[in-house]
């Protein structure tokens, strides 16, 4: 990975954003805003999985009334999402939230922005600017498309260019507390407007593939742009955008950041593909290994393990993985329990898997 770009540093709420300050998980509630119990009971489930900074829709003042309660309940920032209303967005900041996001160009008008700047700039507040395919203005594009050699290049560089003017807008009344993104559903197109973007300004970034589909796909979608920016050192707040329980969302985000190395995965699970000198239910033993891992971190347990290795066959079993604390691979309706590289016992495919828990078990407090 090249070196990380640094970014000038805001915070949301107590969360660190921009300068090498480490990439942090967003995600956004799915509940009614103004049903405040169930709103902060799904924030502190994504909370307790690793979501940092928390989004909620704000479509109305009857949502604004229960911000204070999901402001107090919450464990993690609060970042009010605005459309269109620029109230909305001073109640937001009344109410205390510790970050909105506005688009500058659909909120009213350059009085309207001016109040909302020197609202979040009383309250000490960063916004984030969004700069999205779906809300370019009208001609922004077409007019863009008759300069350049290819669609791509024209509509990267239209949010390229919708962003800078949208945090001209608010730089022009004195705030400088902003965090940009530029979305769209296209990878390459997403992933060209970061990169120009961020070789031309210092502004901390929130990277994301917007309406990136469904479990399957998003995912796939996330992991290559998101993961590719990430890889170039771009980024410092990240959304995988899912037609998914938001759950999923903090969980493909915290594996998107394990595989660019800007998380230690505790433990890492590896495993092979499997082919025709495969002799166990290598599937079964893989699922069985990441259920286990998932109830103990449930349960609050920390796994004092580097890496984890379910293998198919004694070619791929302690070769293959020597750099695993622990491991087990498979023999002819046997398995092989295996400790730093090293065989420490066989046994029928049951008692395997019972004696790797037993060893994870002990190495989790």
């Amino acid at each position: 990975m090249t070196k990380r770009r640094k970014a000038r540093k805001i915070k949301i709420g107590n969360v660190p954003v921009g300068g090498l300050s480490p990439v942090s998980i967003q995600s956004m509630t799915n509940t009614d805003t103004r049903n405040a119990e169930a709103t902060i009971a799904q924030i502190r489930e994504l909370a307790f999985h690793g979501c940092e900074i928390i989004r909620v829709a704000v479509p109305d003042m009857k949502a604004i009334e229960t911000l204070p309660e999901i402001i107090d309940g919450s464990p993690i920032p609060l970042i009010a999402d605005i459309h269109f209303d620029w109230r909305l967005a001073l109640a937001s900041i009344n109410a205390g939230v510790h970050g909105i996001r506005i688009n500058p160009g659909n909120i009213g008008g350059k009085d309207k922005v001016k109040k909302i700047a020197e609202a979040a700039g009383n309250a000490n507040i960063p916004i984030r600017v969004g700069a999205n395919t779906g809300s370019l203005p009208k001609g922004f594009y077409e007019k863009l498309l008759k300069k350049y050699s290819s669609a791509e290049n024209a509509l990267s560089e239209a949010l390229v260019q919708s962003a800078l003017e949208q945090c001209g807008a608010l730089e022009n009344f004195g705030f400088r507390k902003i965090k940009v993104s530029l979305k769209a559903s296209d990878v390459p197109v997403t992933v060209a407007a970061y990169r120009k973007f961020a070789s031309r300004t210092d502004y901390p970034l929130h990277l994301g593939v917007t309406e990136a589909g469904t479990y399957k796909t998003g995912i796939v979608k996330s992991a290559v742009g998101i993961g590719s920016l990430l890889l170039d050192g771009i980024g410092d707040t990240i959304r995988v955008s899912l037609t998914a329980p938001p759950l999923e969302e903090v969980k493909a985000a915290q594996s998107i950041l394990e595989a660019a190395g800007l998380r230690k995965t505790m433990p890492e699970i590896v495993s092979c593909p499997t082919c025709g000198r495969t002799e166990i239910d290598l599937f079964k033993l893989v699922d069985d290994v990441e259920k286990l891992i998932s109830s103990l971190k449930a349960e609050g347990r920390k796994i004092n393990i580097g890496k984890i290795a379910v293998m198919g066959c004694v070619v791929n079993g302690p070769g293959e993985a020597r750099d695993a604390e622990l491991g087990i691979t498979g023999g002819k309706g046997k398995i092989i329990l295996f400790k730093n590289g090293k065989a420490s016992g066989t046994f029928s495919e049951k008692q395997g898997f019972e004696m790797l828990r037993r060893e994870i078990l002990k190495k989790s407090s």
